[in-house]
């Protein structure tokens, strides 16, 4: 029978409930558990996949095409394995299913409502993902009192009266530190918790997020107006490395204490290898600045994959480079000299993103590093733009572009692809998952991977175009890489410079324990 954590999350958003999820799984698993993690999103869009990465962060795309919360990236790299797009729960998904069920006639006449409907909704949700798992740990998003999240919550409330003793409720809340007086305040934590049990739900284990350790006078007090025992409170403080997360709820006995409460027998967690992992990546040099381009740079989370592959690559590597963020739309206006971060740097990243806007700061900045040597890694849309780029400045096709950014270009370099021309749909409709990529031999890409096909993640509507491949591979631009048809362009390549363009996502699949074959082989070429 499958045991259950819910985590909740108190007083605000973006406490690191993600992290505190995927730290539990991965104890679990590391005990020799089989886990699997949840995230329940409480807004009405179906998926993430028409959501403004301003407001949401990245759109973390699935093995299977799901196009989901960035916290199922964390869940999927601490867990070192893939989940699907059933393992992201959002309210547009659950009212979707119930209304069409309903109009099926499934209910037999009944008055449809969120309780039990709704709720029952949630629940089979929840099963059908876990029902071949020891434990799901359920991260529920959003904040305990938000009104979007109460049919969660009273779902995962029935649960634990369904599931008796097969259930654990983890609560994450703030815990402030008072400039004035270096005190803890807990207060806020205090009245999070009231709200939670109100709704019916009484927590097992409280995790205080603060910048520093919890102090055992704050602790104390957490414990007592929490309703629990002073065992059941742990500090999750800020820390330099997310990856260290696991390892302090380790050290306080946070994973002895939850097989405790769901009456599981504990064994000691193997982390030797996650210990190796985070103890190279904080030991790591500091390495030269390469420059991240994009146009979502105000907010990192939009490339947390992105990111976190530079880290995992640069642990084995042993050279953790500094990140200079380039926001291309500056470029673009002339707020930014794209030749004198062009100077500055060893390299550069081109991120992905969608539309006009920044396109042609990229463009900008991919021809300010190409002209110097130095390297250059395009990501989806990056990669699309470094074609751009090429096809005007060194084949010269004056004014070619991409059909998405100007469909009358007198050179569409970059086209959309022909089963995209007529769809109905915008949201959940992209070229989208895993699929086969075939590598050309003798090339970087092939080098890269050491093998002939792989299996990477995409998200895009457009393509190199093939009619303007020739014209390309005479100036020295190669495609190295082909989909297992051999159509569509997966990759593109200077022969003689470190400038490689891919047309998939490659930070999707990359682990702390088995990076990003394209991240670390970009990097090591770049920083050694």
């Amino acid at each position: 029978m499958t045991n259950y954590v819910f985590v909740t999350g108190g007083v605000l958003s973006s406490l690191g409930k993600g992290i505190v999820t995927a730290s539990t799984a991965l104890l679990f698993k590391s005990m020799g558990y089989s886990v699997t993690a949840i995230k329940i999103d409480p807004y009405v869009n179906v998926d993430a996949s028409t959501m403004n990465p301003f407001a949401h962060g990245e759109v973390f795309v699935t093995e299977d095409g799901g196009e989901t919360d960035l916290d199922l990236g964390h869940y999927e790299r601490f867990l070192n394995q893939n989940l699907s797009k059933n393992n992201n729960v959002t309210t547009g998904k659950i009212y979707l299913s119930v209304i069409e069920k309903e109009r099926r006639g499934e209910y037999l006449g009944q008055t449809v409502q969120i309780i039990p409907h709704v709720t029952n909704e949630i629940k089979n949700r929840i099963r059908e993902v876990s029902r071949d798992y020891d434990i799901a740990v359920i991260e529920i998003g959003g904040t305990v009192g938000d009104i979007e999240s109460l049919p969660f919550l009273e779902a995962a409330r029935e649960m634990w009266i369904e599931n008796y003793g097969k259930v654990a409720f983890v609560h994450v809340a703030l815990v402030p530190v008072l400039k004035t007086t270096g005190e803890q305040k807990t207060k806020p934590l205090q009245h999070s918790v009231q709200e939670l049990r109100r709704i019916g739900i009484q927590p097992h284990v409280i995790i205080a997020r603060s910048e520093k350790p919890l102090e055992p006078e704050a602790a104390n007090k957490i414990a007592l107006y929490s309703n629990v025992p002073r065992e059941a409170v742990f500090s999750d403080h800020d820390v330099g490395l997310i990856y260290e997360v696991p390892l302090i709820l380790k050290e306080q006995g946070y994973d002895k204490y939850l097989t405790k409460i769901l009456e599981l027998p504990y064994k000691n967690p193997d982390l030797s290898k996650w210990e190796e992992f985070v103890s190279k990546l904080r030991n790591a040099e500091e390495g030269p600045p390469i420059a991240m381009i994009g146009k979502y740079v105000k907010l990192k989370d939009s490339y947390i994959s992105i990111i976190e592959a530079l880290n995992h690559a640069s642990a084995y590597i042993g050279i953790r480079p500094k990140l200079v963020w380039v926001d291309s739309e500056k470029v673009e206006k002339g707020k930014l000299n794209a030749s004198e971060i062009a100077e500055e740097v060893v390299g550069g990243i081109v991120l992905p993103g969608f539309g006009a806007r920044g396109a042609e700061g990229k463009i900008a900045m991919i021809k300010e590093l190409r002209e110097r040597g130095k390297g250059v890694l395009g990501i989806c849309f990056g990669m699309q733009m470094m074609a751009v780029e090429v096809a005007r400045n060194l084949a010269g096709l004056e004014g070619a572009h991409s059909e998405e950014i100007d469909p009358d270009a007198p050179h569409l370099v970059v086209k959309l692809l022909e089963d995209q021309r007529y769809l109905k749909y915008l949201g959940g409709t992209l070229r989208l998952g895993a699929r086969k990529v075939k590598l050309v031999k003798g090339t970087k890409l092939w080098e890269a991977y050491g093998r002939d096909e792989v299996y990477e993640r995409h998200r895009h509507r457009y393509d190199l175009n093939p009619e303007y491949i020739d014209k390309l591979e005479a100036v020295g631009l190669k495609v190295s890489a082909w989909d297992e048809n051999m159509v569509i362009p997966e990759g593109i390549e200077l022969e003689n410079q470190l400038f490689i363009g891919v047309q998939y996502h490659p930070e999707y699949k990359s682990r702390p324990l088995e990076p990003s074959p394209i991240y670390y082989y970009y990097l090591e070429k770049l920083l050694r």
